[in-house]
């Protein structure tokens, strides 16, 4: 791999990976393009790291009071505390049934669902539901305060889709918390801050995949700067969406979608 192909991995990846467009097929089509084959999901799970060590370092003051209070509501009961135990909760909740799924569907998940035609249709299905969303359904209002087990338990169902390559992780989660009638501050933040234990759940399980060929391959230096470009793109586009789903629409994205489905199933 070379040094602008590198970066260029990097910025796709940083780019679409908190965005609902899936940053999965991102990189696919990236590497149809670019000529590469990677076996599995080894390089996209490499970049995922990358992308969640931007997550967590952008919500880091919200990581600390989370966990604080978390451990610290076994012997302070105050309301704060409650909250963030109840979020810490959610948070197990969904992670425990997204990987319980994804360890069920990783067999299904072959190579044969990397296929153009295969993540198209992905891709629209995900615009679907973004309009959906969008144009038929009203926003809730509910913050982590007002958050149930059925939340959790919502989210982490929709979650485990996104281990189908072309279905958006944060598009999916995303959809599902609206659904349920979470507000979007609240939606975007519990989808950004699962995040972080599912894909390093999911990496646990690609271990296998991520071995000393799987480095010298690339090269150390490339996968380096991958690394670094994506953490940096990554913590842009965290900023970004926050900052667009105040006064943007969701409808944006599908339009973007269907266009890339399009453009995938004809033409690559």
């Amino acid at each position: 791999m070379t040094y602008p192909e590198a970066i260029l991995f990097g910025i796709v990846q940083g780019i679409s990976e908190f965005l609902p467009i899936s940053s999965t097929a991102h990189i696919i089509i990236t590497e149809l393009l670019l000529g590469y084959d990677f076996p599995g999901l080894s390089f996209e799970i490499f970049l995922h790291l990358a992308s969640i060590l931007a997550v967590a370092v952008y919500f880091r003051r919200d990581l600390a009071v989370i966990i604080s209070g978390f451990f610290a509501y076994r012997t302070d009961r105050s309301a704060e505390n409650l909250v963030s135990f109840r979020f810490g909760i959610y948070i197990i909740v969904a992670t425990i049934i997204t990987g319980v799924l994804g360890v069920a569907l990783k067999n299904v998940v072959a190579d044969v669902m990397k296929s153009p035609a295969f993540m198209a249709g992905a891709l629209a299905l995900t615009g679907v539901f973004l309009v959906i969303i969008e144009r038929f359904h009203r926003y809730g209002s509910r913050t982590e305060k007002e958050m149930t087990l059925r939340d959790a338990i919502i989210v982490g169902l929709g979650q485990s889709i996104a281990i189908l390559p072309g279905v958006s992780r944060s598009g999916s989660t995303l959809i599902v918390a609206l659904f349920a009638g979470l507000s979007r501050d609240t939606a975007v933040r519990y989808s950004f801050i699962l995040a972080i234990p599912v894909i390093l759940g999911s990496s646990v399980l690609a271990i296998g995949d991520i071995g000393g060929g799987f480095f010298a391959g690339l090269g150390w230096g490339p996968l380096a700067v991958s690394f670094i470009t994506t953490f940096v793109f990554s913590w842009l586009g965290i900023a970004w969406l926050i900052d667009f789903l105040k006064k943007g629409r969701l409808v944006y994205f599908a339009v973007y979608l269907f266009i890339l489905a399009i453009t995938l199933y004809f033409f690559l």
